[in-house]
């Protein structure tokens, strides 16, 4: 695989492709070249090669990072930060209150993985190394954390994807790091002269109406860009949460559909692909673009937690 740069976007914030599940502009490190080294997301263990040797690229020893911040513990954005600990000798590890105990102990988060994933989780996951306990730092809604003389990072409880995420505002930038909270950026399509966006509704937390409160929350703040962990950066960031938000109300409507027909998963995530390519024809985008490989692993985790959020409504 060509290993490629990283990616520059302005206000001294790199992007760093992890090739997550081998498929690139999938899941990203963000570098803060701030005087305190930053990473935002490590992606999965496997990533971690990647990682470093985009640090390398950028002239940045291992020993210079003093933060790494995970928005979220779903093993493709944090399950990779023991191992890249393990060579970051003067590194502390940022989450949100409720993943802590989940980075000290990973057996429950790799359990629900594999449930997921099946077969091919050791080849997307492994090794999840636990992180040891003083090597953490727990920030809740409104902390902040001093990265740069010029800098303070602000930290948001932005739950709706899962009930252990937040999200970080820079205020350099004016721009915010949201994990998935307000949806996928299908960098695929960019060259075709779509930005496109797509809700994340993985179980086991998926709440809708968290998800659209912190979508609004977010717009409420006039950011001007949205750095995504899947992936990449926009300016366009009304547009993109319109489309998080219009598409999350036909992914809920249809589930519900779903559950009345007392079908499953499989049904919803067909249902779910025949819009999106309809939608995607009239953008002029032909059934056999590479997107698509994409988009149906994305349908089909979407799927299990929209019919697992409908379940829970019925207990």
């Amino acid at each position: 695989m060509q290993e490629k740069e990283p990616i520059y976007l302005g206000d001294r914030i790199y992007l760093i492709d992890g090739y997550d599940m081998n498929i690139p502009y999938r899941t990203g490190t963000y570098v803060i070249a701030e005087e305190e080294l930053t990473l935002v997301e490590t992606g999965p263990s496997p990533s971690i090669k990647h990682v470093k040797k985009g640090l390398e690229k950028l002239g940045f020893r291992l020993d210079e990072v003093k933060y790494i911040i995970v928005t979220h513990i779903h093993l493709d954005h944090a399950g990779g930060a023991g191992l890249l600990l393990k060579d970051c000798p003067n590194a502390q590890v940022v989450v949100h209150p409720r993943g802590e105990r989940h980075l000290i102990n990973p057996r429950k988060l790799a359990a629900g993985a594999r449930a997921i994933y099946g077969e091919s989780f050791s080849d997307f996951f492994d090794p999840i190394i636990p992180i040891p306990e003083d090597r953490l730092i727990v920030k809740n809604e409104g902390d902040t954390l001093e990265i740069g003389p010029d800098c303070t990072l602000k930290f948001l409880d932005t739950p709706g994807h899962s009930r252990h995420h937040f999200s970080i505002y820079d205020p350099v930038s004016n721009g915010i790091f949201t994990g998935d909270t307000v949806g996928v950026f299908y960098q695929q399509v960019v060259p075709d002269g779509i930005e496109y966006y797509l809700p994340s509704t993985s179980p086991n937390h998926f709440d809708p109406e968290a998800m659209k409160h912190s979508i609004e929350r977010i717009r409420a703040m006039k950011v001007d860009r949205i750095y995504y962990g899947h992936f990449g950066m926009t300016e366009n960031v009304d547009d993109a949460l319109q489309q998080a938000l219009d598409w999350l109300e036909v992914f809920v409507d249809e589930g519900e559909q779903v559950i009345e027909e007392k079908k499953g998963y499989d049904v919803l995530a067909e249902r779910l692909m025949q819009k999106i390519k309809e939608d995607l024809r009239d953008k002029g985008i032909p059934d056999d673009h590479p997107v698509y490989i994409v988009i149906n692993l994305d349908m089909q985790v979407c799927s299990l937690g929209i019919i697992d959020y409908f379940l829970k409504l019925k207990q």
